[in-house]
């Protein structure tokens, strides 16, 4: 599995409330500012879908990244299969109002892990962001 991470300036409660809410999703979940995220939807709930459509601003390609929820502990744990059967897990931990996400995910078969690591790494620094300036 690939791990990326990133400590955020924020309590467990914002931080996971931001993560799994659509209304945020769309304002962070994009790599960089070429991208954006026009929807999301979230079912938080064990078997429960979510699906995020992501695109280039240019309206040149987008997808739909989608899967359904396997584990769910409250701002502890977020675990899920991909739609192509990869699996993720997230875990959510507080110190001191400061919120560490570790994620941890199966690569793909088309991509360089560097690469995904790198563009997972840059979506969760633009959720960073997006938290501690909101």
């Amino acid at each position: 599995m690939i791990t990326v991470s990133v400590k955020i300036d924020a309590s467990v409660e914002k931080v996971w409330n931001y993560f799994t809410q659509p209304e945020h999703i769309v304002n962070w979940n994009f790599a960089n500012d070429d991208w954006h995220s026009p929807s999301a939807e979230n079912d938080l709930t064990v078997n429960g879908l979510f699906k995020y459509n992501m695109a280039a601003k240019d309206g040149s390609f987008s997808f739909d990244f989608w899967g359904n929820y396997t584990q769910i502990e409250t701002h502890k744990t977020i675990a899920y299969t991909m739609g192509d059967g990869r699996k993720a897990i997230l875990h959510f931990t507080e110190n001191n109002n400061e919120t560490e996400i570790v994620e941890m995910f199966d690569p793909e078969s088309q991509n360089p892990e560097e690469m995904q690591q790198m563009g997972w790494q840059a979506i969760l620094n633009n959720f960073k962001k997006y938290v501690e300036q909101n």
